[in-house]
């Protein structure tokens, strides 16, 4: 099977959380925009918490869950069992994984690209996205901003994953 390039797409606290009871703890109008101009046209594969959170299908985006319940479904989806069978129905199209935690592990080793919103503040979660080893992900591009409305920093930061020899 030819394997499609993943690209981890994330927001992450000053201690890698991600969420606390299965929603943002945080409200960054910049970082929603970036999300969807990434994501926008590509496959998007998420839990199904994930998608429950967000309440429904991600418009211009083939929406792909992953749910170890096999008879759930949603009008708008596709509900596949695992990672491999999200990846069995795209082929080698690009795709977006998009949360939650433990589909971020789970899909971290067959992932190329992150792209990672950096928020310079500490936040309650119970969800964090896995430590980003400098041994296997060079970063390659930070843009630094500072949120007027929220009073904090943050990033878009992108990392690729430094191939082996």
């Amino acid at each position: 099977m030819i394997q499609s390039k993943l690209t981890i797409v994330v927001a992450t606290d000053a201690q890698r959380g991600i969420g606390i009871r299965n929603s943002l703890p945080w409200r960054l109008k910049e970082d929603m925009a970036h999300f969807k101009r990434t994501t926008m046209g590509h496959p998007v594969i998420m839990g199904r918490k994930t998608f429950e959170s967000i309440g429904k299908p991600l418009p211009n985006r083939r929406n792909i869950v992953i749910s170890r319940n096999r008879d759930w479904r949603h009008e708008g989806v596709e509900a596949v069992t695992s990672i491999d069978a999200a990846l069995g129905l795209i082929g080698a199209v690009p795709a977006c994984v998009i949360g939650g935690a433990q589909i971020y592990a789970e899909a971290l080793p067959l992932t190329d690209r992150l792209i990672v919103t950096e928020i310079g503040k500490t936040f309650d979660c119970d969800a964090f996205f896995p430590e980003i080893d400098t041994k296997r992900w060079k970063e390659v591009t930070r843009e630094q901003y500072h949120s007027q409305e929220n009073g904090f920093d943050y990033a878009f930061v992108t990392y690729e994953r430094i191939q082996e020899n």
